[in-house]
């Protein structure tokens, strides 16, 4: 009796990956939200260079004290992110956009297809570094921000520019940049 099991390997586990991130692309883009549509692409624009965040931080740091503390972290984390989201992942990786049919059955909802690569999200990556960044400092608002970021995240793959796997990379590295950013900063205040 033979064992007829598939070998995994890397470049099978890849591979069902990539096509399970296109099947869940796909399922986003054949189903009909009329009125989610308009929503998340208002969202996902007023995410675009980070506009959503650095309101929210602006207003944080008219607060003063904790809050504004919470607000350079913030910052200083989208700014790892997105630099290494833009500079490096979609250099390194070069992800090709996901394909929009031009008879996409609701072409309302799209935002404008960037030039650059598709993986990772830097939207995604600059959106949750923020709140993962701010929400150690001020609790308060680590579920409101975590949610926007959540949503913004998934406005991209709802809008049609990206890939759901390209979202998760980015959370991925924007909760790292956060970290990064939140632990230089403790030791630097023990010095």
């Amino acid at each position: 009796m033979s064992d007829r099991r598939p070998k995994l390997s890397a470049r099978s586990l890849v591979g069902d990956l990539v096509t399970l991130d296109q099947a869940l692309y796909e399922a986003v883009t054949v189903t009909r939200t009329p009125t989610l549509d308009t929503a998340l692409r208002r969202l996902s624009a007023a995410a675009d260079h980070s506009k959503l965040s650095f309101a929210v931080a602006g207003a944080l740091a008219l607060r003063g004290g904790r809050p504004r503390r919470a607000a350079v972290l913030g910052v200083a984390a989208i700014g790892v992110a997105s630099a290494t989201a833009n500079l490096l992942g979609k250099k390194l990786v070069r992800r090709p956009r996901p394909h929009r049919a031009e008879d996409s059955p609701f072409p309302g909802r799209h935002v404008p297809m960037p030039h650059s690569a598709s993986f990772p999200s830097g939207h995604t990556a600059s959106a949750v570094a923020f709140a993962a960044a701010v929400g150690p400092t001020l609790p308060v608002s680590a579920v409101p921000l975590g949610l926007l970021a959540c949503a913004v995240g998934y406005s991209r793959v709802h809008t049609g520019v990206h890939y759901p796997g390209d979202v998760v990379a980015g959370a991925l590295l924007g909760t790292g940049s956060a970290a990064l950013v939140v632990a230089l900063a403790a030791r630097a205040t023990k010095r």
